[in-house]
């Protein structure tokens, strides 16, 4: 069977070596004569698994014991409510940098419970840069600061963490284990898994723990972040084969080297992808220079109308889900840790072929 070379947003390509591990042991884990789909969240099996995949992201990304890991259900998009109401309280006002279609949908949620204050956009500009820290307008009050780290729609990503006073809180859902991070300069990280952590299904929240504690009461139990530690993130039946294969990724990431081993096989990745459309007259990003995504590469070819053609030939040769996202048209090349450097040596040689024929 040949495999497709998938460039989707999320659900997201995953690495062979896990799927392959999944399907040898989906019949009979371990000699337990189950699937760990068909087990108990509470058995001595399934409690291994989720131990063990909290311990291995933990190793991975430097989390220390300040903090709670939890392997949570709803996707990234439930957190855009549960962060206010876990963190703030009626009246209070927070900070929102908005550089992208997923900022936009973070604050319009939060300003159902709290003042938002947006201290910058860069929407004028159809959020192709992120906006200067000096022209932000913070708010002297603000319980925290939200940022969307990496933009899956418009491709633009922050190096760092920006410089806060107050909590720093990060969507960080398509660049999350793509490269090391200092988890200390946030107060709340949190991603849904679809595109370099598993399957659909599952969202981590890594959060501080004297951030917890004071959810307001009408906070539904389930998106609590003290109930659901206190549960060790299984407060109802969590979604169990999304943990499971999540701690395979885990393990598969430890193998490359760890984040820092994934981080140089991306930064090729993207180089030769940005490569080819900067040397080139044909394509082009819209995303400035400095802030280009190493995970989410979108660009545009000379006239919409070739969108189809390049398409078609892409899909011809095994390259899938190019298409960019509805919103802003073009293409979208999704270049998640899962998508290998062959991967992307295919799209580039088909770009420089497609350019010959049609430049």
């Amino acid at each position: 069977m040949t495999r497709a070379f998938n460039f989707s947003a999320g659900p997201a390509a995953l690495p062979d070596a896990v799927l392959e591990r999944a399907r040898d042991e989906i019949l009979d884990y371990q000699g337990s004569g189950m699937s760990v789909m068909e087990m108990s969240h509470r058995s001595a099996e399934f409690i291994d698994i989720a131990t063990r995949a909290e311990a291995d992201l933990r190793e991975l990304l430097g989390v220390s014991d300040d903090y709670h890991v939890l392997f949570l259900q709803g996707g990234a998009t439930t957190q855009f409510s549960a962060i206010p109401l876990n963190l703030t309280a009626a009246g209070d006002t927070v900070d929102y940098v908005n550089t992208g279609s997923w900022s936009v949908k973070a604050i319009k949620e939060a300003r159902k419970y709290c003042e938002v204050n947006v201290v910058a956009s860069s929407e004028k500009s159809n959020f192709d840069r992120i906006p200067d820290p000096g022209e932000w307008h913070l708010s002297p009050d603000a319980k925290y600061l939200h940022i969307c780290s990496n933009e899956t729609i418009g491709g633009v990503q922050f190096a760092e963490a920006p410089s806060s006073s107050v909590p720093v809180v990060a969507d960080m859902s398509s660049e999350i284990l793509s490269r090391p991070i200092d988890v200390n300069t946030y107060g709340l990280i949190y991603a849904g898994a679809q595109k370099n952590i598993g399957p659909a299904g599952l969202t981590v929240v890594i959060v501080r723990k004297d951030l917890c504690g004071s959810a307001r009461p009408e906070t539904p139990s389930m998106l609590d972040y003290a109930v659901q530690a206190d549960a060790d993130s299984m407060s109802n039946t969590p979604p169990t084969y999304t943990w499971y294969l999540a701690g395979l990724v885990f393990e598969w990431l430890k193998e490359q080297g760890g984040l820092s081993g994934i981080q140089a096989i991306n930064e090729r990745k993207a180089g030769r992808l940005y490569g080819a459309i900067e040397n080139s007259n044909f394509y082009h990003s819209p995303v400035e220079a400095g802030v280009r995504s190493t995970m989410n590469v979108p660009f545009t070819l000379p006239d919409p109308a070739m969108d189809a053609d390049f398409l078609a030939g892409a899909e011809e040769r095994g390259l899938k889900n190019l298409k960019g996202h509805r919103s802003v048209g073009g293409m979208r090349a999704s270049i998640y840790n899962a998508v290998s450097e062959e991967a992307v040596e295919a799209l580039t040689d088909y770009m420089l072929e497609f350019e010959r024929e049609r430049g």
